[in-house]
């Protein structure tokens, strides 16, 4: 079987488990939150990238508030075109998202363009390396290998603690590894070679 046909069926599989641990944990935000700040070290003036949540991604919005709160810019990414890498733009405290080329809310494109220092990152699963397993549009790989190739960025997959998969996923050399996972449980650090 192909890495790209494993993968396929790992991510029905993994979307339905998603679903059910979304059900069971609906208060794991502010968990998540709390998961963050007690492990990663901030420094003043970052900018940090999350996403809106669909499809029972666990909830970055709690975190993104408390960032916010702390100084910190918070920007939403947009989709531009297929097999591309992400924009990313200033989200303006109390404006709306638009509805982006797939149908989810993402960056207006009249907001101010950023260069996020951090990337939250929804997953479908993750693996004891660091590695995600996403939707396959490879969006993510492909924004964070361009920004990692000019300066330092880190990259924290955001997740239920359920998503862990108990082997290593299945990948191609395109894929990225995470530096870190959060859940509503752990902070889970992962060194790059």
């Amino acid at each position: 079987m192909s890495v790209s046909d494993e993968k396929k069926m790992l991510r029905r599989n993994a979307e339905t488990a998603r679903a059910a641990l979304a059900l069971a944990a609906p208060e794991a935000g502010p968990a998540i939150a709390d998961r963050f700040f007690s492990a990663i070290e901030l420094a003043p003036l970052l900018t940090i990238a999350g996403y809106l949540p669909t499809r029972s991604e666990a909830d970055p919005l709690p975190l993104l508030t408390r960032l916010r709160a702390q100084g910190f810019a918070v920007a939403l990414p947009r989709v531009t075109a297929k097999n591309t890498e992400l924009d990313f733009h200033l989200w303006p405290e109390g404006a709306a998202p638009a509805r982006g080329a797939f149908g989810l809310e993402e960056a207006d494109r009249q907001w101010p363009r950023a260069a996020p220092d951090i990337l939250l990152v929804p997953l479908l699963a993750f693996d004891v390396e660091g590695y995600r397993l996403g939707y396959g549009g490879g969006f993510y790989d492909r924004t964070l290998r361009a920004r990692r190739a000019a300066r330092a960025v880190i990259a924290v997959g955001i997740a239920f603690s359920g998503q862990k998969h108990p082997v290593t996923l299945p990948r191609d050399d395109y894929d990225e590894r995470l530096d870190w996972v959060v859940t509503e449980k752990d902070a889970l650090k992962f060194e790059r070679n």
